[in-house]
């Protein structure tokens, strides 16, 4: 995976590229700074609202904040847009952290 320097670059070139974003995301959430990775999981999501891996990543970043119900709120709306994507994968994946969280 590129540097949060290369992701940051890539983005100044295109600031609606939601695989960018989400790759800020995740390397921040990588480095534990999922206030920051939540707000990048954000404008991913607000650029392609079907990119369904941020809902799961966005909520995984939501729980090690602390923040379970709001975790429990992205798995359930995430669910709907995995759903109307088709992806069956991450239906189930999405579906099992819910689960996991108790409030599948």
């Amino acid at each position: 995976m590129p540097s949060i320097e290369q992701l940051e670059k890539l983005l100044a070139a295109d600031p609606n590229d939601a695989f960018v974003l989400y790759g800020l995301a995740q390397e921040h959430a990588k480095n534990g700074d999922h206030e920051t990775a939540i707000g990048f999981f954000d404008r991913c999501l607000g650029v392609d609202p079907l990119y369904t891996y941020a809902y799961f990543h966005k909520a995984r970043s939501q729980e090690a904040d602390g923040d379970v119900t709001g975790a429990a709120e992205t798995l359930r709306f995430g669910l709907g847009k995995a759903r109307e994507a088709k992806d069956d994968q991450a239906i189930g994946e999405i579906g099992m952290y819910l689960d996991s969280l108790g409030a599948g």
